[in-house]
């Protein structure tokens, strides 16, 4: 209870709320009508005046009903967690996908929650645009909502089917995707920078990073792989927010390999990997295979060499039959065990051999001739007439594309 509330501080504190009291309430079951007791309203009353507070907010989602009768009560706007994260999303999405994912999310939490406010929500409607004479204004803003809605999912399912295509594009070529997933601030746009060099948003403030990023890494093994940054995941996940981002999920779905990132200094770093290991499950990504990296050692070790398979018996999954390939103990921050995990992923990727192979192309088909170079050594290449010979080590699965070419 007290990691979940203190989750919720940090919640509010990236929303740019300043915290001036906490309350718990333990009971056998939530009331009705203000989800809390009624002694504990007038509690709440009070340490709402006395501490001079904007928002109530609320570490459970709160019906309609609830929600209107706390703000009664208290006299200020209560909102419940749900909302705050919805609130942090819409401030922190920044490419044309990810706002509309923020808006699909917040209009699916509102629908239910419209209601009417007095007389400006009882006028009549009729006419070109509406359903018939004596529609009420909620009735109308119920339907603009609703017709938003469909018009941002058809939008994303576009979205969806040109990731599609993007990822359809990749798979022609050798290039297998590793995914870091994990706990909303467990480290993974730091560690991102630290594979790719590309210069990611990182921030202590949770969920600040939105929208997925796309770069390619070379291993040790000269193979190219490309690694994709998502967004983090968090306990009690809003449904509609899974939904929302199912198309920035599906880069996950999709990978050949997860990275899995924990922040291995945190208190709460076993339910933390719990819930991402339940969300992974739930996008249909459980049977990925896994990489566990565990993040921030600089932090939880003190000058004590780690021991990553100590450290992983004590996370979810950790013990024998778990879904990890590997587990290393790095510092994104500091590059320690970096050389570890980059030899991991060589290790756990599917295998593609590199195998030394002879050309004859068309000294035209520069296509091919740029394939040649950008996956694989070109070791020697001789130029007779129209005919160009080129001998090089590539990827296996390239070969096996080019054969089937001829």
């Amino acid at each position: 209870m007290e990691e979940s509330l203190e989750e919720l501080a940090e919640l509010a504190s990236s929303a740019g709320a300043e915290i001036v009291g906490r309350m718990v309430q333990a009971r056998p079951g939530p009331e009705a009508a203000t989800l809390i007791g009624h002694g504990k309203v007038e509690e709440l009353q009070a340490e709402v005046k006395s501490g001079g507070a904007d928002v109530v907010i609320f570490d459970h989602d709160l019906t309609p009903t609830q929600q209107r009768n706390l703000e009664k009560a208290v006299d200020c706007k209560v909102i419940g967690r749900t909302q705050l994260i919805l609130d942090i999303f819409a401030s922190r999405a920044r490419t044309r996908e990810g706002r509309m994912q923020v808006e699909l999310a917040q209009l699916s939490y509102l629908l239910p929650r419209l209601t009417g406010h007095g007389a400006q929500m009882s006028r009549l409607g009729g006419g070109i645009g509406t359903r018939g004479p004596g529609e009420t204004k909620l009735e109308t803003d119920r339907r603009r909502i609703a017709h938003r809605i469909k018009k941002i999912k058809d939008d994303l399912e576009g979205v969806r089917a040109g990731r599609a295509l993007h990822r359809e594009r990749r798979s022609a070529v050798p290039l297998a995707t590793l995914a870091l997933a994990g706990y909303t601030n467990a480290g993974k746009s730091t560690l991102f920078n630290r594979l790719t060099r590309a210069g990611v948003l990182t921030d202590a403030r949770m969920f600040a990073t939105l929208d997925p990023t796309v770069r390619p890494v070379t291993l040790p093994s000269r193979r190219r792989v490309l690694v994709s940054d998502t967004v983090g995941f968090i306990r009690n996940l809003p449904t509609t927010l899974v939904e929302a981002f199912r198309a920035t999920l599906e880069e996950v779905k999709e990978a050949a390999l997860v990275l899995h990132v924990v922040d291995i200094s945190a208190p709460a770093a076993a339910e933390n990997t719990a819930h991402v290991l339940k969300v992974l499950a739930e996008i249909g990504a459980a049977g990925i295979p896994q990489i566990l990296a565990m993040n921030k050692v600089d932090r939880a070790m003190e000058g004590a060499a780690p021991d990553a398979e100590a450290m992983s018996g004590r996370l979810p999954g950790g013990s024998a039959g778990h879904p990890y390939a590997r587990a290393v103990a790095i510092s994104a921050l500091t590059g320690e065990g970096m050389d570890r995990l980059v030899a991991a992923i060589d290790e756990v990727l599917p295998l593609d051999p590199i195998v030394r192979a002879s050309f004859r192309l068309p000294a035209s088909d520069g296509a091919t001739l740029a394939l040649l170079h950008e996956f694989g050594k070109v070791l020697a290449s001789r130029y007779s007439g129209e005919i160009c010979e080129i001998e090089a080590e590539i990827p296996e699965s390239l070969q096996r594309r080019l054969a089937r070419r001829d």
